[in-house]
């Protein structure tokens, strides 16, 4: 079983940064599509950031030009670099992770991907943004 589990969440003022970790527990798959999701109070989780085992990334309108994901070879881990908070990021911030088999085109590893296609989860981090 894979297990996520993300770190570094916390509350800073409006313009403030934060760098999200989210630690994989064991290599899952050489095809994968990976993503930062973030729910806040009486809303709908949203994904506002993919990482795809060929490198290719894409960012949630509201967050581009402000946050950056980010996995070295390196590493087993996934980053989220959070720059210039506002007030309207504070979320809990969760890890999500897809093993992409043979047949599945990493060019779908996009934000607009349902969260019901990711099959594992981390518990989240909360971040907190006052103004």
């Amino acid at each position: 079983q894979v297990q996520l589990v993300e770190s570094g969440g916390g509350s800073v003022q409006a313009g403030g940064s934060l760098r999200l970790s989210c630690e994989i527990s064991r290599y899952f798959a050489s095809k994968y599509c990976m993503a930062w999701f973030r729910q806040s109070s009486g809303k709908e989780r949203e994904g506002i950031a993919t990482f795809a085992s060929d490198g290719s990334t894409s960012y949630q309108d509201s967050v581009k030009g402000r946050f950056t994901i980010s996995k070295p070879d390196a590493r087993n881990t996934l980053f989220l670099e959070l720059n210039s908070l506002e007030p309207g990021d504070s979320a809990m911030y969760y890890c999500a992770a897809e093993t992409f088999y043979r047949w599945s085109s990493i060019s779908s590893c996009t934000v607009a991907r349902s969260r019901a296609e990711y099959e594992y989860w981390g518990q989240g981090t909360q971040v907190t943004v006052s103004s």
